[in-house]
């Protein structure tokens, strides 16, 4: 075989991969009706400004989002209105499961980070992490577009959390936090009633 019919050859054998490449991602997104199969429903990881998130009994609205990097760990805050005024996020870190905490905010909090142990609201939490994060923030967060983040984390019993977070040289944000389940939240993407 000469050069020109072994390059030929090859051409013909790279265009057959690419066509079945093509048949093959069709027919994952097609039915065999012939009608197209909805994309997944977003997950919390990929929640949007203006999403409703129903958790429980509660319906919110996602008015901001903030991602947080501490080397090679990431998470993300989305911040929830619920139109009463009180201030709740929802954190999603991934890893080799989603762990989903609800937060509300107590800025009538006292109590400051770094003891062992911190007793608040008649419940003892004690510290499981502290460390420093760089963030890029959008929406509604009062924050600037990006900057650092310093937290130290505190848990009592399975699901009970407490948190103080200081974003650049602001004091401690004081929260308390419940540890969800996946099957907990039923996400609204924009105008879309599909659940999640």
């Amino acid at each position: 075989m000469d050069a020109v019919t072994t390059y030929l050859v090859a051409a013909v054998a790279v265009l057959a991969v690419v066509a079945i490449l093509v048949r093959a991602r069709r027919r994952a997104t097609s039915r065999t009706d012939g009608r197209s199969v909805a994309p997944p429903p977003a997950g919390p990881l990929r929640l949007a400004l203006h999403d409703r998130v129903r958790i429980r009994d509660r319906e919110y609205a996602v008015s901001g989002t903030i991602r947080l990097v501490e080397g090679d760990w990431s998470w993300v805050q989305h911040l929830l209105d619920d139109d009463s005024g009180t201030r709740h996020r929802l954190s999603v870190e991934d890893g080799p499961e989603v762990e989903l905490v609800l937060w509300t905010a107590e800025p009538g909090a006292t109590v400051t980070p770094g003891a062992p142990t911190i007793e608040l609201g008649r419940r003892r939490y004690t510290w499981t992490e502290t460390g420093q994060a760089r963030y890029t923030a959008i929406g509604e967060t009062g924050l600037p577009s990006a900057g650092t983040m310093r937290y130290h984390d505190y848990q009592s019993g399975g699901a009970a959390r407490l948190s103080f977070e200081a974003y650049g040289e602001e004091g401690w944000r004081v929260a308390r936090g419940d540890l969800l389940d996946p099957a907990d939240l039923v996400i609204h993407t924009g105008g879309d009633t599909q659940a999640n």
